[in-house]
């Protein structure tokens, strides 16, 4: 079955999307009321900037859920079911601490918000660990680049309206009546997910792979061919984090005004998160997902180049700047459908939180890494070593990380005959 007759799927399969759907819009809107609307609300209410950074903190525990997804994947309640038990229960505690945040004020109760969004941070972070391992255990392998096609639409869907729309809301209603909306709709996106039963559309486990009896962080790495992914998220995105940290600043210090920023970045992530992640689904399906990532890195590198070129350049069209930023933003979301499916693809059934959130936690800490040097490297060499550096790791990258899902692919098979043979 591809991708484009997976718009035509059984009842069944059809309320396991619609759950997907609702569960990553769930997820996003309270992330990016945090992210997004809070960090403008604090500003607006008079705040520092240095309080205002500590923000960062809060994604913390989204590097490091990877130490916990293992005791997500052992324990699984029976009152809802094994994602359910997980799912549900942290849903409605981070819903209930939106409703906190909603009477509280955001500048005379700053003392605390920050362990109350921490407290949330964590629960969502768990609540992602457990749903991530639900589209893994409920998605085939044809189905899983429309399947991240769907997570993409949804988070762009989340970052709308927990951080676009609650500013709206924010300017006409205030604070309590903003956060009470968004903690609503967050609620609600939940129904879908309630209404289908876990057990349908459930995949059973892949030919070949092992079934472990407690998961953990060390049966994944016992794996070669999952050694060779994690190789492969480590390596793929080495180069992301250079650009994007800098590239709006490297936008100002070029002219481009705060308006047309915002207006760039919001208007690029609407298009590529609603409509993008879509055509990323279907060139996979058309092209096959090997050629996708050589396209979508080789494609990433040019852009890069890009960015180096205007580096050097004293005078450079705002236009120029504009397709730049965009044409990195649109890769950026078409590169994370490609990479999540092959992610889910290589996550064991027996373990499938633990195994998609190593993965994922691996593929985040990189780009974070790339982020953190970024501002150094520009600070000591300037702009055009930053975005020339980022090139070349970027092609250095792409084929070092292909010659791993060449490792991924050997290993595959030989557990495919080792288990026809048994």
């Amino acid at each position: 079955m591809s991708v484009i007759k997976g718009l035509n799927l059984p009842k069944p399969v059809r309320g396991v999307q619609l759950a997907l759907i609702g569960l990553y819009i769930a997820q996003a809107i309270p992330v990016y009321l945090f992210g997004a609307a809070l960090p403008a609300i604090f500003r607006e209410r008079g705040l520092d900037l240095a309080t205002i950074g500590s923000l960062g903190v809060l994604m913390l525990p989204w590097i490091i859920k990877f130490l916990w997804a293992p005791w997500v994947d052992r324990f699984q309640p029976k009152f809802l079911g094994p994602r359910k038990g997980w799912i549900v229960p942290l849903h409605l505690c981070v819903v209930g601490l939106v409703v906190i945040f909603a009477f509280l004020d955001p500048a005379k109760d700053i003392h605390l918000f920050f362990p109350l969004a921490m407290t949330l941070a964590l629960m969502s972070a768990t609540q992602d660990i457990a749903t991530d391992g639900y589209a893994v255990e409920h998605l085939t392998a044809d189905q899983l680049a429309f399947g991240n096609a769907i997570q993409g639409g949804s988070i762009a869907a989340g970052v709308l309206i927990g951080g676009a729309s609650t500013l709206f809301f924010y300017d006409y209603f205030g604070w309590t009546v903003a956060v009470s909306i968004a903690a609503g709709l967050a609620f609600l996106s939940l129904v879908p997910f309630l209404c289908v039963a876990e057990t349908v559309g459930r995949v059973d486990q892949a030919l070949g792979q092992p079934v472990p009896s407690r998961p953990s962080l060390l049966n994944f790495l016992k794996r070669k061919e999952a050694r060779s992914l994690l190789y492969f998220a480590l390596i793929f995105r080495c180069s992301e984090g250079l650009v994007k940290a800098m590239e709006q600043p490297f936008m100002v210090d070029k002219g481009l005004s705060l308006s047309a920023l915002g207006l760039l970045s919001g208007g690029a992530a609407a298009t590529v998160g609603l409509g993008g992640a879509a055509i990323a689904a279907l060139l996979i399906a058309n092209t096959g997902l090997k050629r996708f990532l050589w396209g979508i890195g080789l494609s990433r590198t040019v852009c890069f180049v890009g960015f180096f070129v205007a580096a050097f350049l004293v005078s450079v069209s705002p236009w120029f700047l504009v397709g730049l930023s965009f044409l990195n933003t649109v890769i950026r979301y078409m590169e994370l459908v490609g990479l999540y499916s092959l992610f889910m693809k290589g996550s064991s059934k027996g373990q499938a939180a633990t195994d998609f959130t190593f993965l994922a936690c691996a593929n985040l800490f990189v780009y974070m890494l790339g982020s953190m040097l970024s501002g150094v490297i520009a600070r000591s060499y300037g702009y055009e070593v930053l975005f020339g550096l980022a090139s070349v790791l970027s092609l250095i990258g792409i084929v070092w990380a292909m010659q791993q899902l060449r490792s991924v692919q050997s290993s595959v098979l030989q557990l495919q005959s080792a288990a026809e043979n048994a």
